[in-house]
């Protein structure tokens, strides 16, 4: 089991951000010498990064932790962690009931988890823990993301990224949201957002190790906001805040002092496109529908580099609803912000994200939401019955009173809606010639072969599926387009498309 070199599994659940953190941690261990491996039994450290907005994710990691006992019986000097939003919410609860964890890592402290799997190996009594509820902690979420946190970020591995050609970004850490449903704001803690000379440098470097796209992450990314030389008012007192290399951190609330400047979201997008000519394709999501203003729009306009693609999550096409999710805007606001976006940025794909039966939801309710689908066109919806989660406000004052049944019904009401409209979308393509950035073999493909069939996306975010070299997996190439279906194009490499711009 335990051989020279030292080797780590890690699987990811959840959002793009869990992603990101994975590669990060991944990346900082391979520094103290680990190799990852694909192969959970083979691992000297098997660690989890999970999610704890859906029922569904952490009853996965439940079924992998408890297929894990037989293996710590076995061989006891496997480090066994569990990482992330998952960690954070259940504590010392998730001790208890999974004696073979030997790490807890939350979010807000991923920089420890080398120290705290070097300390677990070296026999250091008890579990190891890094939670926001532990007192050994940092003094807070703030503090958190002004030291090594941060530079867990700018350290970064650059070799990992160039597989694929692109990379994420985190530019915000948290939420202040605070939506009825949700658990993000208590197991990530408040908005953070990072200093812009940070960012911009990161996606330098990366650039510079051969990313081709960068999609900038946040749970609120079009909220960002970063006051330059401001102060944050601690219990009366102003402190000023310092990150690594002198730059300031800032978060949003009402105890922020506005600074002497101010880099809000279209500026740091501006900035990126404009320092770094070299990146091809520039994302960001995901983006909250209160307070999308037309400066970011209009940057997207304006910038031929940035690609013409909003998430727009709404969860629900029923004011009523929406208000019980404390979401703080109305379903008018809502369309009248997507036809903003489709005539300020011509050709733009926009997708949403939907909870169907959350509590109170009656059939008139749901009939909005799929009048909102067909009304507003979206590529695509990530849509998910409502699962009620702990500690979150609709736990504590909602009844979950949709019964599964229709839930599920719904459900599949829904998808069915957007099936047609996706298709709708992408007949729109048909005939025409389209940039494709390359991302891999398909699910379809063999990665063995020399020629199969390759997956990758428009800088609309339409998937789309081709045969061609896997030696293509990392450029942009041009792709005919012969054939759309509900969840993909089918085309064939062509010569070079026409315009930067074509979705």
């Amino acid at each position: 089991m335990i051989s020279h070199v030292k080797k780590v599994y890690l699987e990811t659940f959840g959002c793009q951000m869990n992603v990101l953190d994975s590669e990060l941690v991944l990346g900082a261990l391979e520094g103290r010498g680990y190799q990852r491996t694909g192969q959970r039994d083979e691992a000297d450290v098997v660690l989890f990064n999970t999610c704890s907005v859906r029922a569904n994710a952490e009853h996965k990691v439940y079924g992998r932790l408890g297929e894990l006992s037989h293996l710590k019986r076995k061989h006891p000097e496997v480090v066994v962690g569990v990482l992330g939003c998952m960690a954070e919410r259940e504590g010392a609860d998730l001790l208890q009931r999974f004696p073979q964890v030997d790490l807890l890592v939350g979010p807000g402290e991923l920089d420890r988890v080398p120290d705290l799997i070097a300390a677990s190996r070296d026999g250091n009594s008890g579990p190891q823990q890094a939670l926001a509820g532990d007192r050994a902690r940092r003094s807070s979420t703030l503090d958190a993301a002004g030291d090594n946190l941060e530079r867990l970020d700018l350290s970064r591995s650059m070799d990992a990224v160039q597989r694929h050609g692109s990379a994420y970004v985190r530019i915000t850490r948290g939420c202040n949201k605070f939506c009825s449903y949700c658990v993000v704001p208590r197991t990530r803690g408040a908005e953070i957002h990072r200093p812009p000379d940070h960012i911009v440098d990161e996606c330098r470097r990366l650039v510079d190790a051969g990313v081709v796209e960068i999609t900038l992450l946040g749970q609120t990314v079009n909220h960002y906001r970063f006051d330059h030389g401001a102060s944050i008012v601690v219990a009366g007192v102003v402190q000023p805040q310092v990150g690594p290399g002198g730059g300031a951190f800032t978060r949003a609330d009402s105890s922020f002092n506005v600074g002497r400047k101010l880099t809000r979201f279209s500026d740091l997008l501006a900035r990126i496109h404009e320092e770094i000519p070299q990146l091809q394709r520039l994302r960001f999501v995901t983006s909250f529908p209160r307070d999308f203003g037309d400066d970011i729009l209009q940057v997207m306009a304006d910038s031929e580099r940035i690609c013409n693609y909003l998430h727009l999550p709404v969860q629900s096409g029923s004011d009523r609803v929406l208000r019980r999710m404390n979401r703080g805007y109305s379903v008018s606001e809502y369309r009248e912000l997507v036809a903003r976006a489709r005539a300020l940025v011509p050709g733009v794909t926009i997708a949403s994200d939907f909870i169907v039966g959350f509590p109170g939801e009656d059939e008139s309710d749901f009939q909005q939401s799929m009048d909102l689908v067909r009304a507003c066109g979206f590529k695509n919806s990530y849509v998910f019955k409502y699962s009620e989660r702990p500690d979150t406000p609709a736990a504590g004052r909602l009844a979950d009173d949709v019964p599964e049944e229709v839930k599920k019904s719904r459900n599949h009401r829904l998808l069915a809606v957007q099936a047609e409209v996706s298709t709708a979308v992408h007949r729109q393509h048909l005939d025409r010639t389209v940039p494709v950035l390359v991302e891999g073999v398909s699910p379809r493909g063999n990665p063995e072969a020399t020629r199969t069939q390759l997956s990758g996306r428009t800088v609309g975010d339409l998937i789309v599926l081709f045969e061609g070299s896997t030696d293509l997996v990392g450029h942009i190439v041009p792709v005919a387009i012969h054939e759309a279906r509900q969840l993909a194009l089918h085309g064939a490499v062509a010569a070079p498309a026409e315009g930067p711009g074509t979705p």
